[in-house]
């Protein structure tokens, strides 16, 4: 055995100063920029029309009971399709479905703000969910392949996850100030600079990724699980809309259902499954999945929930509805800052159970909200606060649904994720609709008092759920470390 080294060794680096491997190369922060600008950009797109559809409706000639199908159409396409594009893209490739994706969205973005009439209005908001179904796991599949599992990634699916929920709450404040400074044209109109921009830099910003040799599509399982899909989301929102035990609701529910049961059984079957048995049998993408499903629930339907109670109750206008939560959306831009730190310190089970605790109790402290315009700044406070437990939730949810898989299944884990928040985003609203409203039928009142009891029954189900959701993770999820 040799003989130890006299040389004096060097100091070890301060605490301060991150290791080469932890620092991003700056080719790696421009892929940052551009595929965060366009996630913010799809982000903005789910909420941006929520304020504007009376105006919409009023301009177009919309008929107030088929209002709901300027975001159905969207929600549909969106949700319906995520999984199957986020399959196809590990197939074609990544950074083809990524740039011809955000072409149809500017596109279908100058269609919407042209339209003349609902039919074409419809048709642009159809483009945009697809285009948003192909962009979102594409773009997520590059961002998580440009970044190797570990520390680097935990930091840009933190910083993603913080500008995806800011961008939800940006739309409502952008679709505001729009609409009331310009025209609600101009929700659609935004897009077109940015997608184009977009479209411009990418081809010489991002590096493609997909595997060696192409797999056959498996037909029967995309038919199955989208069909499942189209037919669940469409059953969730008329079940917003027109009650739980219609015959259409019931109908569209069982048969998603139905279909959803029918593509694990073809899953199990296919030589080249969409998803393959063995990845839906994970731990981690079972529970991952469970506990991002419940953070994109109840997040944003409490947004909806406080729309209700800030215009209903205490007299908001929409534009100051909507600048109401940018301190959520600030919120989220801290708790996505600190989520990638946080899951590399404590572990994704840590990281969820934690922000799901914080989450559940600042929105509990909303049950105490009165017709007071007082109970603003406890509005002001608890969304703050539950928007930074919500991101540390989604930011371990990510990280967790998209580790211990290979590069050339990114695509898929990243659509499976993509799916699950789209998912969430629709059955969120609807469900905690049908609780506010069963309230208030309940009580025989839809004034002001019985909104506001509606409301707070409706947010004392949200909290428990968010809590379920953090026991649900801390019983059944592993930590990174521990595999």
């Amino acid at each position: 055995m040799s003989a130890p080294s006299r040389t004096p060794s060097r100091p070890a680096p301060t605490a301060s100063v991150p290791p080469p491997s932890a620092r991003m190369t700056g080719r790696q922060k421009l892929v940052l920029a551009l595929l965060l600008g366009a996630q913010f950009m799809i982000a903005v797109d789910f909420s941006i029309l929520n304020v504007a559809l009376p105006v919409v409706g009023e301009g177009l000639g919309f008929a107030l009971r088929d209002l709901q199908w300027i975001a159905t159409a969207f929600a549909l396409a969106a949700a319906g399709f995520t999984l199957l594009f986020g399959r196809v893209a590990d197939l074609v490739g990544r950074k083809r479905l990524f740039i011809a994706g955000m072409a149809v969205l500017g596109l279908s973005s100058l269609l919407g703000g042209l339209a003349t009439s609902p039919e074409v209005l419809l048709t642009a908001r159809v483009l945009q969910g697809l285009a948003t179904a192909a962009v979102t796991p594409a773009g997520l599949a590059l961002l998580t392949t440009a970044f190797k599992e570990g520390p680097l990634r935990e930091r840009a699916l933190g910083l993603n996850g913080a500008l995806m929920s800011a961008g939800f709450t940006a739309g409502a404040i952008l679709g505001g100030l729009l609409t009331d400074l310009l025209s609600w044209r101009w929700a659609f109109l935004v897009n077109v600079p940015v997608a184009a921009l977009v479209v411009a830099l990418a081809p010489a910003v991002i590096a493609d990724s997909r595997p060696a040799e192409r797999p056959r599509l498996d037909v029967p399982g995309a038919a199955a699980v989208t069909g499942g899909l189209l037919l669940l989301v469409y059953g969730l929102t008329r079940a917003g809309a027109t009650g739980w035990t219609t015959p259409t609701t019931l109908a569209a529910l069982l048969a998603g259902l139905a279909l959803l049961v029918a593509f694990w059984f073809v899953e199990k079957r296919a030589t080249v499954p969409l998803v393959p048995v063995r990845i839906l049998k994970r731990r981690s993408v079972i529970w991952g999945n469970a506990t991002g499903l419940i953070a994109f629930v109840t997040e944003t339907s409490l947004v909806f929930l406080l729309t209700l109670y800030l215009q209903e109750v205490l007299g908001y206008t929409p534009l100051a509805t909507g600048l109401s939560f940018g301190v959520l959306g600030i919120g989220t831009v801290i708790g996505g800052t600190l989520g990638g730190r946080a899951v590399g310190r404590f572990g994704n089970r840590r990281t969820i159970v934690a922000g799901g605790v914080v989450q559940a109790l600042a929105t509990l402290s909303l049950v105490a909200l009165g017709t007071s315009g007082a109970w603003i700044w406890l509005l002001l406070a608890a969304t703050f606060i539950g928007g930074i437990g919500n991101m540390l939730m989604i930011v371990g949810f990510m990280v967790t649904a998209t580790s211990g898989l290979p590069d050339e299944e990114q695509g898929l884990a990243t659509g499976l994720a993509t799916m699950t928040q789209q998912v969430g985003i629709t059955l969120g609203i609807p469900v905690m609709s049908a609780v506010a409203t069963a309230r208030m039928s309940a009580l025989g009142d839809t004034g002001p008092s019985g909104v506001l009891s509606g409301v707070s029954v409706a947010v004392l189900v949200n909290s428990a759920l968010v809590l379920a959701g953090a026991v649900l993770a801390g019983a059944f999820l592993r930590t990174r470390r521990e595999g």
